[in-house]
């Protein structure tokens, strides 16, 4: 009985031992690889493995990549697109919704295969993710399948690759380039409604316990003319919200740029009466010359003499006192200021700029259009 248990014991052994190993560069020397990027605010990863030409080329498409669906020969699929790439799945994650090629994809991680064809090939998202290969592929798996045109590279890419190209602020296209061959796709998202989701989501973490991120929200809703009815909420929680609301100039100016787009103009002067006290001279001079772009000349002016009588004599409010003198076409008394402004410029930068205002008073050229 004892030379029995001594023999499992070393049977159990031998087992947990030849099942063991050891990390290796994957079979037939293809690279493992991973390449994302952000679009807008949605994080795109694509985990691949990389095969090479190895001498193969112009025996990659139609031969080593076969066209069409096909038998592997193992698995349960008879008709396979290939897995773009090599070894496991290829998978594509979008942490957002995404269009591809303007159709709708959800956020998720699918895996990707192609179905190559001599001219266009057909582009696979699949919910099924953590497959080897495309040997278990299951068309009923498929969530969005697209039709692509592959273009010819100048040059041969010896190790299969993933690349981010032409991007723009809320799009890029992917592209998986092998050999002379380039399969590419157009990715978009819908920048504003992440934004506002994002938002949403970081006001009711730690973030929301400061009337700065509640402003910060409201303001960039009035930034981009959008989502003003909640955005007038957030600006009423920044100024009013339990232990975070406080009145600031920032807090005040923000609700009456979102009520003035609401057409509340009543309100929103009211507000900035309020606010205008509050501000620092850097906050002043920036709604003056905020509302001076807006063609409000008598206002601007007002805000501008009221910075200079609370800021004497310093580089910026000499500017602003030019700035409003200018608007109104009084080219002398602005050109005063602009020359005191020009002895306290803070650095060369600002002393070029404001050469060049002088030389436009001086011609009697408004320094605001």
């Amino acid at each position: 009985m004892k030379k029995i248990f001594t023999l499992a014991v070393a049977i159990c052994t031998m087992h947990l031992y030849s099942s063991a190993q050891l990390t290796t560069v994957a079979d037939g020397g293809n690279r493992k690889a991973m390449v994302a990027e952000r679009i807008g605010l949605t994080d795109v990863t694509i985990h691949y493995n990389r095969p090479g030409v190895k001498g193969r080329e112009g025996k990659i498409w139609g031969g080593l990549v076969p066209f069409g669906y096909n038998d592997l020969g193992f698995g349960t699929c008879k008709a396979a697109p290939w897995r773009a790439g090599a070894n496991e799945n290829t998978t594509i994650e979008f942490s957002t919704d995404v269009t591809v090629e303007g159709k709708p994809l959800a956020a998720g991680r699918y895996g990707f295969f192609i179905a190559v064809g001599k001219e266009e090939s057909t582009l696979i998202f699949s919910k099924n993710n953590s497959s080897w290969g495309s040997f278990f592929y299951d068309p009923k798996e498929d969530v969005l399948k697209i039709t692509v045109k592959q273009s010819p590279l100048d040059q041969s890419v010896e190790w299969l690759t993933y690349q981010f190209t032409n991007q723009t602020t809320n799009s890029a296209e992917i592209a998986l380039q092998w050999e002379k061959w380039q399969f590419a796709f157009k990715v978009q998202t819908d920048v504003d409604k992440n934004q506002l989701q994002s938002f949403r989501n970081e006001l009711r973490s730690d973030k929301g316990f400061d009337s700065k991120t509640w402003a910060q929200a409201a303001d960039w809703c009035a930034d981009h003319k959008t989502n003003l009815e909640e955005a007038l909420q957030w600006s009423d929680y920044a100024i009013s919200g339990v232990f975070v609301g406080e009145k600031t100039f920032r807090t005040l100016s923000v609700k009456s740029r979102i009520l003035t787009l609401l057409n509340r103009a009543a309100e929103a002067d009211a507000l900035m009466k309020e606010a205008l006290p509050l501000g620092n001279m850097n906050e002043v001079h920036g709604y003056a010359r905020q509302i001076l772009a807006a063609q409000k000349i008598k206002e601007a002016g007002e805000a501008f003499r009221a910075n200079y009588k609370k800021y004497p004599n310093t580089f910026t409010t000499n500017m602003g006192m030019a700035r409003a003198f200018s608007s109104e076409g009084n080219f002398k008394e602005a050109l005063k200021y602009a020359n005191i402004a020009l002895t306290q410029a803070p650095d060369p930068g600002n002393k070029v700029n404001v050469e060049t205002v002088i030389q436009k008073l001086k011609a009697g050229t408004d320094i605001n259009r």
